[in-house]
C-alpha cells in the first residue's frame, strides 16, 4: 500500500476510534469513501495499541510572529509573558519545575481554558500534554481543527500541589494574565475546561454541569463551559456531553465564518 495511503488510513482509524470513544458507533459515509473506510476497519480501528499516557508538543516558535495581513493586537502575548516573568505572586511558585503560559496561535478563533498544570505539563512548560491532554487533541480534531489552530491555557500557570484545585488567592493572583491573554487573543469562542475554569471566566459559582450545553457571554466572546478531559477519563459517559458542546463551537465558527 502507498505511503500516503498508509498516512490516511492511520489518520482515519484514529478519528473513528475517537467518535467510537464519545459513544458515537453510526456514521454516514458517501458511496465514493465506503472502501477506504471498510479498509480502516478491518485493520481494527476499534482495537489500537495502548496509547502512551504522555505526549509531547513542540514549541511554536512562531507563536508571536505576526502575519503579513494582520495588525497585532495592543498587547501582544510576548508583552503579557515578559510582565509575569519569573512569576513569584503566590505560593505555587515554590513548588513548580516550568511556568506554563500558553500554547498555540494569537490569531485563533477558539481558545481553550483550562484549570491549571499537572506532573507532565510542570515538566514541560506547555499545557494539556498528558493522557488529559491527548484526549484534548483528540477533541480539538474531531471538530476538524489542531493545536496550532486554536490556544490553549489555564486559569493558574504553576501547578498547584498535588494536583489539586487551585486555591482562591492563587487564582486572583493569576487569573488577571488569563485575562490579558484572551483580550490579545480576541477569539470568537472560548471554551472552559472544567469547573475551576468556567466559573473563573463567568464569574460564577454554578456547577459546571447546570453551564454546559449552551453559550454563555465574556465581554462580547461567546463561552461554552464543558467537562474537563481529565474528568472524561474517569467518567468515559460524560464524553458525549462534551461531543454535543464542541459541536456547538463547530457550528458557530463555521457561522462566523
Amino acid at each position: 500500500m502507498p505511503e500516503d495511503r498508509q498516512f490516511y488510513l492511520a489518520q482515519l482509524k484514529e478519528r473513528l476510534q475517537y467518535y467510537k470513544e464519545m459513544g458515537i458507533e453510526r456514521l454516514s459515509v458517501r458511496a465514493s469513501l465506503e472502501k477506504v473506510v471498510t479498509a480502516a476497519v478491518n485493520e481494527e480501528i476499534f482495537h489500537p495499541a495502548p496509547a502512551s499516557n504522555s505526549v509531547v508538543v513542540k514549541r511554536n516558535s512562531s507563536l508571536f510572529e505576526s502575519p503579513l495581513n494582520q495588525s497585532p493586537p495592543a498587547e501582544s502575548l510576548e508583552s503579557i509573558r515578559t510582565d509575569l516573568g519569573d512569576c513569584r505572586r503566590c505560593k505555587l511558585c515554590s513548588g513548580r519545575t516550568n511556568i506554563v503560559f500558553g500554547s498555540g496561535t494569537y490569531q485563533a478563533k477558539l481558545v481553550f481554558v483550562g484549570e491549571g498544570p499537572g506532573a507532565d505539563e510542570d515538566a514541560q512548560g506547555l499545557p494539556f500534554v498528558g493522557a488529559a491532554g491527548q484526549l484534548l487533541t483528540k477533541i480539538i480534531e474531531a471538530i476538524q481543527l489542531t493545536r496550532d489552530q486554536v490556544y490553549i491555557c489555564n486559569i493558574v500557570k504553576c501547578r498547584p500541589p498535588s494536583n489539586r484545585a487551585p486555591e482562591e488567592d492563587e487564582i486572583t493572583a493569576c487569573s488577571p494574565f488569563l485575562f490579558r491573554q484572551i483580550e490579545s487573543i480576541r477569539p470568537r469562542v472560548i471554551c472552559c475546561l472544567g469547573a475551576v475554569a468556567a466559573q473563573t471566566v463567568l464569574g460564577t459559582k454554578t456547577a459546571v454541569g447546570k453551564l454546559r450545553g449552551r453559550f454563555h457571554d465574556y465581554r462580547g466572546i461567546q463561552v461554552m463551559p464543558t467537562w474537563h478531559p481529565a474528568y472524561l477519563l474517569r467518567n468515559p459517559n460524560a464524553k458525549r456531553d462534551v461531543w454535543d458542546d464542541v459541536k456547538k463551537i463547530r457550528v458557530l465558527l463555521d457561522e462566523a465564518g
